[in-house]
């Protein structure tokens, strides 16, 4: 049965209010994330505090972004594109979810750090470089999904793979300082823990990429990631149909 004008409308206005709910979340994530490098970085507990309250902010709107996208489902059996941007919302407020968490955890690690004198924490070079680039891929995945464009996001995986190479050089070169007492063990351990954070941030923008080229496209595109990784696997194709009998 096809759907009145009246429903049509209706639909269209739930939409907008959910693309709205979605748009704010993502720019409290982007907001969330790159306050807490800066709380990591100039070691200010104004930055973490907003970092705190930010998180909060966008667990509610998650909440609300669940609801609507059952209630959308429940009342309009949305097909085609509708179907898809409502899953899509679905699948991305969970990762805008995890991104909020993240930077509350860096914000955390930050406030631990901060009674130490900035000269005893040492310069872990590349775990700057792996922010900045994290903190790029989760704008770009943001960006693509408030705007609606699916190429800015086709090459995300392999930005991903510079971030988990980045991952790797960062933990050894913590080793490397913690064996010769450059940085402390107490230290250390935050550091490994927020680089730790920044690999998995990026595995969430990843997942972010992906639904964005599955909610326009309506192609699942393949991900390839290492064991453990927080990016979310392509779906398993369904097996092919018993061959038919000869008898």
């Amino acid at each position: 049965m096809m759907p009145t004008a009246v429903e049509r409308k209706a639909l269209s206005e739930a939409l907008g209010h959910l693309n709205e709910n979605m748009r704010t979340m993502s720019e409290l994530a982007v907001l969330a994330i790159r306050k807490a490098a800066q709380s990591l970085d100039k070691g200010h507990r104004r930055d973490s505090e907003e970092v705190f309250t930010l998180d909060q902010e966008i667990y509610g709107l998650k909440q609300k972004v669940e609801q609507s996208c059952i209630e959308l489902i429940a009342l309009y059996a949305p097909v085609a594109s509708d179907l898809r941007t409502i899953t899509a919302s679905l699948e991305i407020t969970t990762d805008l979810d995890r991104i909020g968490r993240y930077s509350r955890d860096i914000a955390e690690a930050a406030e631990k750090l901060r009674g130490m004198s900035r000269e005893s924490l040492g310069k872990i070079g590349n775990l700057t470089r792996m922010a900045d680039m994290t903190i790029q891929m989760i704008e770009t995945s943001v960006n693509a999904f408030t705007q609606r464009q699916a190429d800015p996001v086709r090459d995300i995986v392999r930005t991903d793979d510079a971030i988990d190479a980045l991952h790797d050089e960062v933990f050894q070169e913590l080793v490397e300082k913690m064996t010769d007492q450059s940085v402390s063990p107490r230290v250390g351990a935050q550091y490994i823990l927020i680089n730790r954070y920044f690999e998995r941030l990026a595995d969430h923008a990843v997942n972010i990429g992906l639904d964005v080229i599955y909610m326009i496209t309506a192609q699942r595109p393949a991900k390839v990631k290492r064991q453990n990784g927080d990016a979310r696997p392509p779906p398993t194709p369904a097996p092919p149909p018993p061959a038919p009998s000869s008898a």
